[in-house]
């Protein structure tokens, strides 16, 4: 297996760790300080915070998760592009 594949496989799981944290949102009774909940939203907001501070809420809506999306899509396909152009 090659660094590429690698690297394409861990931006696709923290991909869908993200999907995952926004569907949890959706469910209020989710305590986010106990485990497994507080794992998830430590890593997730790693990516999340920046745009968050960037892009306010609006309507009580929080747009940041799909920005954050789009922009780890297109780092994607940049980084593992390079990296097989490259022969890593």
């Amino acid at each position: 297996m090659s660094i590429a594949a690698i690297v394409n496989d861990i931006f696709n799981i923290y991909f869908w760790v993200i999907i995952v944290r926004i569907f949890l949102t959706w469910i209020p009774s989710i305590n986010w300080y106990s485990q497994p909940y507080r794992f998830l939203a430590l890593i997730s907001d790693i990516v999340l915070e920046p745009f968050r501070r960037i892009i306010p809420a609006m309507g009580g809506l929080d747009f940041s998760p799909i920005v954050a999306l789009l922009f780890l899509q297109i780092l994607q396909f940049a980084v593992v592009r390079m990296l097989y152009i490259l022969g890593v």
